[in-house]
């Protein structure tokens, strides 16, 4: 029977008291809680950055091993690894993204391209020829990776900082309930070809006129062409499914939850895993059956991974009742017109008594 592989980041290698990142400036000392997480395509490869400024490196078989521990220069918001699965790619807080190698567990990164805002996500092509990189200033922006610096298009957002990006797929977490969308854009060339109004499906259940609906979860299924998405304020997962022909998302069916989703993923066989806010019932397991989702509630792997999570609850304990984690990346609007217009209309009459 296979055991959990179990990693402490607390345990991790620490840089030393006055070391300097590879900007050339001095760490300060953060948490190990862990940022950002990615698996190879072919499921190789692991890696995982820390609020610690740390890269961590694992190879997952035959068995999982730590092959690395490196230190980034900021703290790191998104990762991904290359299909030919030589290097991993790292966001961070800066705009910047660096580039480290797999084949050289050791070596330094490398700084690929930057941006002028905070880098949310970071994503490849399937064929690793491009990058797409989206900031908060809603600019998605695609790159070719032999040549980072050459710009090959870019998809502009409306008023929304990109939080997820799925090669074609792109999904805006809305600023209020009516202006939350989901897109489907042309990479290459930076066109929008579809856009689907998530307001009408969302219903009733987003009822705060102050609360912003963020989208926090998006995973795409090549068979079938599914999306799952998860919403940080509405317990319900929504699924679509990708009409490559027609080039629209068509709402399929959404899956209503008893607590807080906290993540949702794929895996290759199709089914669909969401990780919720309860220790009774933290995961659950649904299955496409005739064009349906539905429960699968005997299966003995999603038996054994509810209670390994159960058994680590603790690490999850402090994130039960958390509010959303999203709301510093809203930009703060406010409308100052009256008060410009009441200071206008005073000195108006501070110079009238002037005159008189």
């Amino acid at each position: 029977e296979e055991s959990l592989f179990v990693y402490d980041c607390s345990s991790a290698e620490k840089q030393p008291l006055g070391e300097k990142g590879q900007d050339g400036k001095g760490t300060d000392k953060g948490s190990d809680d862990i940022l950002a997480f990615a698996f190879s395509p072919s499921g190789d490869h692991f890696a995982l950055t820390d609020d610690s400024k740390r890269l961590i490196l694992f190879r997952t078989k035959p068995s999982w091993e730590c092959v690395s521990v490196r230190f980034v220069s900021r703290r790191c918001t998104s990762l991904v690894i290359t299909a030919a699965e030589d290097k991993i790619f790292v966001a961070d807080k800066s705009g910047d993204v660096y580039s480290y190698s797999i084949t050289d567990p050791q070596a330094d990164g490398k700084l690929e391209l930057g941006h002028v805002s905070l880098l949310l996500d970071v994503a490849l092509s399937p064929d690793d020829q491009y990058i797409l990189t989206a900031d908060r200033d809603e600019k998605i922006r695609v790159s070719w990776t032999k040549a980072p610096y050459t710009i090959a298009s870019y998809c502009m957002g409306h008023r929304e900082p990109f939080l997820n990006m799925l090669v074609v797929i792109n999904l805006c977490p809305p600023p209020s309930v009516q202006d939350s969308t989901l897109r489907l854009w042309e990479y290459k060339s930076g066109e929008e070809v579809h856009c689907c109004q998530l307001s009408a499906i969302c219903g009733p259940q987003a009822t705060k006129a102050d609360q912003k609906y963020t989208v926090s979860r998006i995973t795409y299924c090549c068979q079938g062409g599914y999306v799952a998405i998860l919403c940080d304020s509405i317990p319900t997962v929504y699924i679509f499914q990708l009409d490559v022909t027609a080039q629209q998302l068509l709402y399929k069916q959404q899956i209503p939850l008893q607590h807080k989703g906290w993540d949702v993923a794929f895996e290759e066989t199709g089914d669909l895993w969401i990780l919720q806010e309860d220790k009774e019932a933290p995961l659950l397991l649904y299955r496409a059956c005739d064009g349906q989702w539905k429960a699968v509630t005997d299966d003995k792997g999603s038996q054994k991974m509810s209670k390994y999570i159960q058994d680590n609850w603790a690490v999850f304990e402090g994130f039960v009742g958390a509010g959303s984690c999203y709301s510093h990346l809203y930009k703060a609007s406010f409308d100052n017109m009256d008060e410009y217009l009441q200071r206008k209309e005073e000195r108006l009459q501070q110079q009238k008594k002037k005159k008189q």
